[in-house]
């Protein structure tokens, strides 16, 4: 038993997401993200018209492909012309679980 829960704890901290949740994250992408992303991950032509960016869509190949790590920094720190996003650790990880599950 003692060998089941720590491994069970290690495989958690491996994976550092195992505690996120896409369906709060999709209540916390709709109130930061949906204003330039849209609400199915596609991003707002005026707003990349505005900003004069491309946006990359949330479901695309190349955005599914980074890592939890990298969409973690994007949204925390920024990317481009992207603000910081304000947001607790455990929100970030459930965006990104939320993110992953848009088609």
């Amino acid at each position: 038993m003692k060998l089941f829960l720590m491994t069970t704890i290690l495989a958690l901290a491996v994976t550092g997401s195992a505690f996120a949740d896409a369906a709060a994250g999709k209540a916390v992408y709709t109130a930061n993200c949906e204003k330039c992303h849209a609400a199915d991950g596609t991003g707002k032509p005026a707003i990349a018209k505005m900003f004069n960016v491309t946006m990359k869509p949330l479901a695309s190949a190349e955005v599914k492909a980074l890592s939890d790590a990298t969409m973690t920094k994007d949204i925390t720190a920024g990317t481009g012309k992207m603000k910081p996003v304000k947001i607790t650790d455990a929100q970030v990880k459930d965006v990104i679980d939320y993110v992953r599950t848009l088609k």
